[in-house]
C-alpha cells in the first residue's frame, strides 16, 4: 500500500532538493511553528524558546526565552507575530506580539468560562480572523474544554467552531486564498483515531460546514502542520522514520508531502530525521517552503508560490 502511494509522482513540477538551513545545537530540540515575516525572516519555536533565522545573513537569534512553551506561530495582515503557546497543557494561552515594541497580547486564555488548554498551531483568513486548535486531556465539556478549534474575530470575539467528539486530534490548520476552504489536521495515534485531513466548506461568518474526509494516512502518521500555495495544493509535514510507542505504522514516509485540492498525493520529498513537523512560505518570490525536522530548519525551492496567507504581512 505505502509503495503504491508513492508511486508515479510528478515530484519535480511542486518541490525542488532540501537544504539545511540551520542546525541547533544539543540533543533536546523540537523545532516547530515556522512563520515567516513580510522580509524574509523564518520565526520559528524549539524547546521553550522563540529563535529567528535570517536567510540574507544566515543569522541565528533568539526571540523570546522562555516562551511559555510556544508552538504554531503565523504573521496577521499587521505584521504581528501570532503564538500558540501551550505553557503545561491547561493554562495556554494565544498571544500576539508587536515586533516593533516587544508589546505581547494574550488574545485568548479561556472559553466558556474554563482554562483554554494546550493550543497548537495558528493560521489567518484574508478577513483578518484568526484559527486555532487547542488540545487536552479533559473529554467531558461539563467539567472544562475539549480538543477544539477556535476562531478570534478581529474585535476580539472567540468562537469555537470545531469539538470533539466530531473531531478528535486536532492539529495543522489552513485556509485557501480565495477563503471559501478550511483545512484541518487529525493527528491521533491510537489505535482506530482519526489521522486524516478534513476539508470544510468556510462560510462568510466564519463557521464551517460540509465536512468532508480529503486524506487519509492512516495506518501511518498523519499529518502535523501544512500550507496552501496559490493554487490550492496543501504541502504538508508527515510520516515517521522509526516508530515512537504509539499505534502509528511507517506507512506514511517522513517528508513534505503535496496534495490537490482533491487529495491526490502528487509529491513528496523526503526529510532527513524525526520529527518533522511544520513548513511556511518565504522567500522574495514566496517559493521557498521553510520545514522545521528535529533539530533543523530545512528549505525546499516550490514551482508554484504559497498563498500571501502565509508569507508575512503585504
Amino acid at each position: 500500500m505505502a509503495a503504491d502511494r508513492y508511486g508515479g509522482l510528478d515530484t519535480a513540477s511542486y518541490l525542488g532538493a532540501v537544504r539545511i538551513e540551520t542546525t541547533l545545537p544539543g540533543t533536546k530540540n523540537f523545532t516547530e511553528g515556522p512563520a515567516v515575516d513580510a522580509d524574509g525572516n523564518v520565526f520559528f519555536t524549539n524547546t521553550g524558546e522563540i529563535l529567528k533565522w535570517e536567510p540574507a545573513t544566515q543569522r541565528l537569534s533568539t526571540l523570546r526565552k522562555p516562551s511559555n512553551g510556544a508552538n504554531g506561530l503565523a504573521f496577521d495582515r499587521q505584521g504581528r507575530l501570532l503564538a500558540c503557546e501551550a505553557a503545561d497543557g491547561k493554562q495556554g494561552r494565544v498571544t500576539r506580539t508587536d515586533l516593533k515594541t516587544g508589546a505581547i497580547t494574550v488574545l485568548c486564555d479561556q472559553f466558556n468560562g474554563f482554562p483554554l488548554g494546550g493550543p497548537n498551531d495558528v493560521c489567518v483568513d484574508g478577513r483578518e480572523r484568526i484559527y486555532f486548535t487547542s488540545r487536552l486531556a479533559n473529554t467531558n465539556p461539563a467539567t472544562g474544554n475539549v480538543n477544539a478549534v477556535y476562531r478570534i474575530d478581529p474585535d476580539g470575539k472567540v468562537a469555537r467552531i470545531l469539538a470533539a467528539p466530531a473531531i478528535d486530534m486536532p492539529n495543522g490548520l489552513a485556509v485557501t486564498p480565495d477563503n471559501r476552504t478550511f483545512y484541518l489536521v487529525e493527528s491521533d495515534g491510537r489505535t482506530n483515531r482519526s489521522r486524516v485531513i478534513r476539508a470544510y466548506d468556510l462560510q462568510a461568518d466564519g463557521l464551517v460546514a460540509k465536512p468532508r474526509v480529503l486524506h487519509t494516512f492512516y495506518p501511518g502518521r498523519s499529518g502535523d502542520g501544512m500550507r496552501v500555495d496559490m493554487a490550492g495544493n496543501l504541502y504538508v509535514a508527515a510520516g515517521l522514520h522509526k516508530t515512537r510507542g504509539t499505534s502509528e505504522t511507517l506507512d506514511t514516509r517522513p517528508g513534505m508531502h503535496v496534495l490537490t485540492p482533491a487529495g491526490k498525493l502528487v509529491a513528496f520529498v523526503e526529510t532527513p530525521e524525526d520529527t518533522l513537523t511544520n513548513c511556511a512560505f518565504g522567500g522574495p518570490d514566496g517559493r521557498t517552503l521553510y520545514v522545521t525536522c528535529g533539530r533543523l530548519l530545512l528549505s525546499l525551492p516550490t514551482r508554484i508560490a504559497g498563498s500571501p496567507l502565509y508569507r508575512g504581512a503585504r
